[in-house]
């Protein structure tokens, strides 16, 4: 490929309904599919791009799909529209046995009938295709594929998928490049191409700069499918170290201060990057409704929640009586759902803070309006906590000395501790620990201890 190549993309005819019964059961067993618990009731193209000719020894599918499954009801709320996922559908005559976790299945009728298909990114020339369409910055179809022209992408770099996933997928090319591929995708900005980009533009080193990016351009939308950034070579996250001082017996205080201070670095930029905002009366009410909302939900949806409702609304209720009572606050464009996962310590003791998609959970929108830095200071502490519980026994004021750490190294960048505003940590704190709540409930109930003792703690404070 060369410059900006530009090719026809086809799809035959009935390619999504002969995947249809594959899908059907493959889907709930991914981890970033996000309908888990609910049934499948059809599916709809959004857009089908053969990035390799179907039929030969390997063929290649880049799907745009929406999965139609019963809404859950909320009250007052419209019903959401199908979640729309990405996904890249290799297919073969047969599979090598080291594909065999990637299967999806064998088709039986339709454009791949004998054919079987699979999850293309556990294969490595599916995976060269998409870096040479980057560095080539290529237009197949409706798919467009951009880069930062300062960066160079050298060719023939190895790929390797990585097996431990979150809600994206990802793929490192040769120690080099690191590929995050996002599953379930939105129309317009997608916040951690967003805001890498401007904290690039203002000089952060403290988070990694997009070096290419793919996009999705369908009649009048734009889709943003994946990023391209910097691999850091032998990095450890947070939570990795975290749980190895913890298991070791050992401090990990500098470590929190340091990484309070690459908070606070990453803030500044952002308030540079993107103004700031006054938040005044009319928002925080909107704010603290929110927050009610979401624990009243809550309690409804996990019983063990409910003895301790009264306690948490009323963390809500301080915030709201201080904007009554006049109290303003400064908000910006945050992170969004900080914690120790979201930090990369590099072999010379660099953090950086990476993954700006915000909660997974909460609608684009919302990930992308301005909040209370707090917020993600908030995060961060609920982080610390987990941590300490993590480990059997539990190591009593582990937590509490990482917070304290944490908390200094950022006032020694930002100026400002954040534990002067007691009611709004507070609130913030409530908020994230009911959201761990569902989560846990959900999805890993032997966890569910950790944010109910979070819960019961705050539960019980009283802020004069």
């Amino acid at each position: 490929m060369s410059e900006a190549v530009t090719r026809p993309a086809t799809a035959g005819p009935g390619l999504l309904a002969s995947l249809d019964p594959l899908l059907r059961t493959w889907l709930p067993r991914q981890r970033w599919f996000a309908g888990k618990g609910r049934p499948i009731t059809g599916f709809s193209l959004v857009a089908a791009t053969e990035l390799l000719p179907a039929g030969g020894r390997l063929g290649l599918h880049h799907l745009l799909v929406r999965v139609h499954q019963p809404h859950v009801p909320v009250q007052g709320a419209a019903p959401a529209p199908a979640d729309c996922y990405q996904l890249l559908i290799g297919e073969r005559e047969a599979l090598p046995p080291r594909l065999a976790p990637a299967l999806i299945g064998h088709v039986t009728e339709g454009p791949l009938a004998g054919r079987t298909v699979y999850e293309a990114l556990y294969d490595p020339r599916p995976a060269e295709v998409i870096l040479e369409a980057l560095r080539a910055r290529a237009r197949i179809g409706g798919l467009r594929f951009e880069r930062d022209p300062r960066q160079e992408i050298r060719p023939a770099l190895v790929p390797r998928a990585l097996t431990v996933e979150q809600s994206n997928s990802s793929v490192v090319y040769g120690d080099t490049f690191i590929l995050k591929l996002f599953r379930r995708v939105h129309p317009g900005v997608n916040p951690d191409l967003e805001l890498p980009l401007a904290l690039a533009r203002e000089g952060c080193s403290r988070v990694p700069a997009p070096t290419a990016w793919m996009r999705a351009e369908l009649t009048g939308e734009s889709y943003v499918l994946g990023v391209l950034q910097p691999y850091v070579q032998g990095a450890a996250d947070g939570w990795e170290l975290a749980l190895r001082a913890l298991a070791k017996g050992e401090d990990f205080g500098a470590e929190a201060r340091a990484l309070g201070r690459a908070t606070a670095e990453v803030h500044t930029a952002l308030a540079r990057a993107l103004p700031p905002v006054t938040v005044g009366r009319a928002q925080l009410d909107s704010m603290v409704d929110g927050m009610v909302e979401r624990l009243d939900a809550a309690a409804q949806a996990v019983p063990a929640l409910r003895p301790h409702a009264p306690g948490l609304r009323s963390a809500f209720r301080a915030l709201a009586d201080l904007a009554a009572e006049g109290q303003v606050w400064t908000a910006q464009r945050v992170h969004g759902d900080l914690h120790l996962g979201q930090c990369l310590r590099s072999p010379s003791g660099t953090w950086s803070l990476i993954d700006f998609e915000g909660e997974p959970a909460r609608p684009p929108a919302e990930r992308r309006m301005p909040q209370p830095t707090v917020r993600d200071v908030a995060g961060m502490l609920r982080s610390f906590d987990y941590a300490e519980h993590s480990v059997r026994p539990p190591v009593p004021g582990w937590a509490e000395t990482c917070r304290a750490a944490y908390c200094s190294g950022y006032a020694e960048v930002d100026g400002r501790d954040p534990r002067t505003d007691p009611v709004l940590m507070r609130a913030y704190e409530t908020d994230k620990a009911v959201y761990e709540v569902v989560y846990e409930a959900r999805h890993r109930p032997d966890w569910l201890p950790v944010p109910l003792s979070a819960v019961r703690r705050l539960a019980s404070s009283h802020l004069t």
